[in-house]
Order: structure tokens, then C-alpha cells, then sequence
């Protein structure tokens, strides 16, 4: 925000959002409420809970907002905030603590502003929420592509994993509320689309009244005809059903990349992250996938150096990028959560986790790199997301030679070369 000293001007509130791609569809709603409100000199740090690392720097964020903007005020949320707010509220750069239960409210923001008497923490109890609320946005700023929450929280325990502590229990929008935000995101002119969601994959499961995940988004596409490129977010292998793996393979609007929360490639160690998939059941549900619908590519997250994993449970899991075929890796080295039950277990040393993060990292530059040579000479419809650069219906970025293409349209693309982990080509 930085506010020049000799300004009579009062910016907006500003919204510094770290992490998953729910967080940043959350970041417009509260940017929307601090607007009505009328927040002023504000910087609303919305934080990630996922890694220590993740908090640190939101720590570190909130440190510089405070040194460029000493009379801001300063609003810290998210999932950090949620499961540490004691820690945060120690902070002497920061003015609120919010939770997650209260981020996303409207009043929360009029307080913000009428109420001088409110509370410095305001966190409540995530796992007695029970409802997901629509909440209608009109763009995204600085993106291409719009993101719809449809649903929030998780009623799984993965060991390694805080974030049932921050977002609650699972529960889903309904899907006339999805339909609604959808419209309104494709009128303003999205081209593209991505559902998001703690557990994707979990939509409807604790509602009757809703259908599954696959269900909905075929309803979602009948129901939006101008919307021609959707995404999933991530998806996780144990919850695809036949609807879902329907839509996958045979709907040319679904583009073809799929997220994959994998976590790991060796099954004693799956085990002890308590995840419900094998190692044979991911391999086997990419290659179902990729015999139905050839051109697909898998991006999936991968933790390097889980508690007592061996040299040998690493190998498998390095072997998992081949053999199940993967191009996009978000690769994690394991950081102990406190609270969690992996941070009980026997860690290995840091050296070791680095390392094998490295080589994770590596093998998933490489798969990258091939996938990326078969698109030479190929002809891909790009999403602009800047001047001179856009994204493939499969996730690659493409620098192209026009400046002048807006953010958010669909172009033709002529690929004639590779390099820097991304593709280069011409417009036609």
C-alpha cells in the first residue's frame, strides 16, 4: 500500500493472501466487504497454515506492512490466524485477529469501522460451523481467470495436515448458489473458471440434498452455456466416483489437467499420513484417466521427507512422477505442524529432507521439460493472464509476441519453442 505522506487521499483496503487458491477467491470477498464498509488505511493479511513456512512469511509480511505503512491498520485472518491467534495478537504490528468463522462476514467489516469497542482477537469455534454462505464476487484483481468457492473445510485427519483446525468441518454451497456466482463471473468476461474447495472432491457428501461433485459441475455447465473453460482445483483419488470420472474423460469444457493430492508414492508411508488412497490407486486412476482422454495432464502434491520415511519409501515415491505420469509437482518439504500427529514421530534430519525435496523438484522439472517439447509445433487456445503471457488448456505458460492481447482473452497460439520451464510461441 506504501502512502505517500503528503497524500489527502485515504486508500482502500488492502488484501496481502498467501497460499491455496480458496484463499484467494476469499481474499475478494473481504476485499468487496472493506469496500462497502468504507475500511480505510487498511492491510488485511490473509494467511496460510499449511507450512510453517507459509506462516513465517506471513509473519514476515505483516513486519514490512508495518514498516511501509505505520499508520495502517493492520487485519490479520486466514488459517494461521485461525489455529495461532494467541501468537499473532502478540505481534505490536498487528490491530485484529480474525478468524475464518468471521472473515468472510459483512458485519465484521462494518465493525471494523463503526465500532471502536470490538474485541482486538475475534476467533471462534471453526468446528461448529455447519454452513458454507454464497458469497457473490464481480472480478478478481490482477486475474485471468475467476475462482468460485464450493466448498470449505474437511472431516478427514491426515497427520501431517492442520487445516480441518482451520476451515472446520466439510460442508458445500449449494448449487444454485454456484450457478448464480458463475453467471455473474462469466457476464463480467472470465473465460475461465476454477472451482475450489478444501476438499473438492468431498462436495455434497454431508448433505443429502446435494448431488456429488461430478453431478453438480455437468448441472453447472448445462446451466452456464457462455462458460467454455472450467477447472478443478485438486482433487483427491479416493473420492472420484463414476460421475466424476465421466466428467473427466468425456466434458471438452473441463480442461485437461487434473490437481492430484497425492502426498506420497510409498504405501507404508500413506499409511501413516492416514490418506485413503494406495499407491496402485493412483497409478492406476491416471492411467484409466489418461487411456479415456489421451491429452490430459496430472499436476499432483508431494511431501519429501515424511517422519521415518527410508531411502527405500523415498525411491517409491520419486518413482511415482514416472509411473503414474506426472508434469505440474508441488513439491513440500515436510515441516512439523504442532498439533499434528506427524509432528510426534520420529523426523529425519533436515539435510535429508532438503535433499530429497531437490530431487523431487528435479524430476519434476524434467517430466515438465518433456511434456512441454511434444507442444512444439502444436497450436494451443491460450488465456491471457498478462501482456505476453498465458496458459495452455493443459497448464503450461506460453510467452508469446504480442504485448497487446488483454488479460482474460482466449488466443491462438502457434508454439515454436521451449525454455525456462515454460513455452514460447507466435500468435496466428
Amino acid at each position: 500500500m506504501s502512502i505517500d505522506a503528503d497524500s489527502d487521499t485515504r486508500p482502500d483496503a488492502d488484501v496481502v493472501s498467501f497460499g491455496c487458491r480458496l484463499n484467494a477467491f476469499e481474499a475478494e470477498v473481504m476485499r468487496g466487504h472493506a469496500a462497502r464498509a468504507g475500511l480505510k488505511d487498511a492491510i488485511i493479511v490473509n494467511t496460510c497454515a499449511v507450512t510453517t513456512s507459509a506462516e513465517r512469511q506471513a509473519r514476515q509480511a505483516i513486519r514490512r506492512a508495518r514498516r511501509d505503512n505505520p499508520d495502517a491498520t493492520i487485519v490479520v485472518t486466514g488459517c494461521a490466524a485461525q489455529v495461532n491467534a494467541d501468537s499473532f495478537a502478540a505481534m505490536p504490528e498487528v490491530d485484529h485477529v480474525i478468524g475464518n468463522g468471521d472473515k468472510l462476514k459483512a458485519e465484521t467489516f462494518d465493525r471494523l469501522v463503526t465500532d471502536p469497542g470490538m474485541a482486538r482477537v475475534v476467533v471462534n469455534d471453526i468446528m461448529s460451523a455447519r454452513e458454507t454462505a454464497a458469497h457473490l464476487v464481480e472480478g478478481f484483481e490482477g486475474r485471468a481467470r475467476a475462482f468460485v468457492e464450493v466448498q470449505q473445510g474437511c472431516d478427514h485427519r491426515c497427520t501431517f495436515c492442520i487445516i480441518p483446525f482451520g476451515r472446520g468441518p466439510s460442508r458445500s454451497a449449494p448449487v444454485a448458489d454456484i450457478i448464480n456466482q458463475a453467471r455473474r463471473l462469466t457476464d463480467a468476461g472470465y473465460g475461465e473458471m476454477v472451482l475450489t474447495g478444501v476438499d473438492l472432491t468431498a462436495y455434497g457428501a454431508e448433505r443429502p440434498d446435494l448431488p456429488a461433485l461430478g453431478t453438480m459441475v455437468r448441472q453447472l455447465l448445462d446451466a452456464v452455456p457462455d462458460l467454455n473453460r472450467l477447472r478443478l482445483s485438486s482433487i483427491d483419488v479416493a473420492e472420484v466416483d463414476d460421475d466424476l470420472f465421466d466428467l473427466i474423460t468425456d466434458e471438452p469444457r473441463l480442461m485437461p489437467h487434473l490437481h492430484l493430492s497425492l502426498q506420497a508414492g510409498d504405501d507404508m508411508i500413506l499409511k501413516r499420513m492416514k490418506r485413503r488412497h494406495s499407491r496402485a490407486q493412483a497409478v492406476d486412476f491416471c492411467t484409466a484417466v489418461r487411456k479415456a482422454r489421451p491429452e490430459i495432464v496430472f499436476g499432483a502434491d508431494l511431501i519429501a521427507g515424511f517422519p521415518t520415511e527410508t531411502d527405500a519409501m523415498f525411491e517409491n515415491t520419486l518413482a511415482l512422477v514416472e509411473d503414474a505420469g506426472l508434469t505440474w509437482l508441488h513439491v513440500f518439504p515436510y515441516s512439523a505442524r504442532p498439533g499434528t500427529p506427524a509432528a510426534k514421530m520420529p523426523a529425519l534430519p533436515g539435510d535429508v529432507v532438503k535433499a530429497r525435496a531437490g530431487r523431487l523438484r528435479a524430476a519434476g522439472d524434467a517430466a515438465r521439460d518433456r511434456f512441454l517439447g511434444t507442444c512444439i509445433g502444436g497450436r494451443e487456445d491460450v488465456l491471457v493472464e498478462r501482456p505476453g503471457l498465458g496458459r495452455t488448456p493443459r497448464y503450461a505458460h506460453v510467452a508469446f509476441d504480442n504485448e497487446n492481447a488483454a488479460p482474460g482473452a482466449v488466443i491462438a497460439v502457434t508454439i515454436t519453442d521451449t525454455g525456462d520451464g515454460q513455452l514460447r510461441g507466435r500468435i496466428d
